[in-house]
């Protein structure tokens, strides 16, 4: 009785953790009503004021990482900054447009860095990400972290409505993410999941 007491007990905390670290969204200013009716939004991105897991600059995150694979190899780090920058156009940002539409199909909306001339632009900007780990015995997801404002797109100072997204992780199955950009990406993926079906259900339903 008693083993299955502890069982059941610890099963219940890691239940309690995982609601804990749950993937989170809320309205922090503005007002969805706004954007009833609209179809089409332009999007930008964002990460000019991005902290990297524990640095709060993601300019010293990327001068660490530089400086380490650099005294490993010569040009290492050089090439690793290059990919890591890229990934945002050629990984991160498809991905999150190709999930956030698919969620967003069904409302009839529909999200591009091709409708300039959309009433309202998406601005993502992304606050925080960790990039995670996977070292063959152990492995951390990547997590990213975003504020999503929604603006009128000939006048951007003019905030409709602002959105955060927090801790949306990113893993794939088996030793398929153990590149770091393959993390990233799923995180993006599982954001642009989430948030097309946030606003599906509480602004174009």
């Amino acid at each position: 009785m008693k083993a299955l007491k502890f069982v059941t007990i610890f099963c219940l905390s890691i239940l309690f953790s995982g609601m804990l670290s749950a993937q989170k969204i809320k309205v922090v200013s503005g007002n969805l009503d706004q954007l009833k009716g609209q179809k089409e939004f332009f999007i930008l991105y964002d990460y000019s004021s991005m902290g990297v897991g524990k640095f709060e600059k993601e300019e010293d995150y990327l001068k660490k990482k530089v400086s380490d694979y650099n005294k490993k190899e010569r040009g290492k780090g050089d090439r690793w900054k290059k990919a890591w920058i890229n990934d945002r156009e050629y990984r991160f940002q498809p991905k999150f447009e190709q999930l956030i539409n698919k969620y967003l199909k069904s409302s009839k909306v529909y999200v591009s860095e091709e409708n300039a001339d959309a009433k309202y632009t998406m601005i993502v900007k992304t606050t925080f990400t960790e990039p995670g780990f996977n070292v063959y015995v152990t492995r951390k997801p990547a997590v990213i972290n975003v504020i999503i404002d929604i603006v009128e797109t000939k006048n951007p100072e003019n905030v409709v409505v602002s959105i955060s997204s927090k801790n949306n992780k990113g893993t794939a199955l088996g030793m398929n993410d153990m590149d770091t950009g393959v993390r990233i990406t799923e995180a993006y993926a599982k954001c642009g999941k989430e948030i097309g079906k946030y606003l599906s259900k509480k602004a174009f339903k």
